[in-house]
């Protein structure tokens, strides 16, 4: 029964680490919860968001001091969120088109 129980809430626990954690809402334990974010990153995180909540990923990266798209990605990987949404990296560019329409065939020479 107690080996039931010891299993029972360790699934709680590794369940609740892995919850998503919204960057608006979180205290400091929390946002020190996600993989990459210290006690330093969570203290600009939380003296940014007491002048107004932050409203997307560009304007949470704009800014928090040190967190650019490399961390943002890495940190949304780890469960943060803003407004229970996650990062999504910039779309990737269109195919290059080429520069110069195709070359016509030389036309041959008249008899």
């Amino acid at each position: 029964m107690l080996k039931k129980l010891l299993v029972v809430l360790s699934m709680a626990y590794a369940a609740a680490s892995f919850a998503a954690v919204d960057v608006n809402k979180a205290s400091a334990a929390d946002l020190d919860g996600i993989k990459g974010i210290g006690p330093a990153m969570s203290t600009k995180i939380l003296d940014e968001r007491k002048t107004g909540n932050f409203k997307n990923w560009d304007d949470f990266i704009e800014r928090v001091k040190g967190v650019g798209e490399g961390n943002a990605a890495k940190f949304s990987a780890e469960g943060l969120t803003i407004g229970g949404t996650a990062y999504k990296t910039a779309a990737a560019a269109p195919a290059a088109k080429p520069s110069k329409p195709a070359e016509k065939k030389a036309e041959e020479p008249k008899k």
